[in-house]
């Protein structure tokens, strides 16, 4: 069976993927003039847990392990 994914879905991907990974004390800062989707992703991955501020912030212990995997998926495709 495929399934569909959303756009949602792959937006909250690339904005993970943004995320340092070198150091738990960098983060990013997503601006309120950024685009919505962009936006929209962040705050949907700070409603996950997976950062510490609905507008990017830090990574969660469960963002990092996430960033992780999705590091590992795109080392594969790539």
């Amino acid at each position: 069976m495929i399934k569909n994914y959303s756009d949602t879905l792959f937006d909250e991907m690339k904005l993970l993927a943004k995320f340092p990974t070198h150091s738990q004390l960098e983060g990013i800062k997503i601006h309120h003039d950024a685009a919505p989707a962009v936006i929209n992703a962040a705050k949907s991955l700070f409603d996950k847990g997976l950062t510490s501020l609905p507008d990017g912030g830090y990574l969660t212990d469960s963002g990092i392990e996430t960033v992780d995997h999705l590091h590992r998926v795109l080392a594969t495709l790539g």
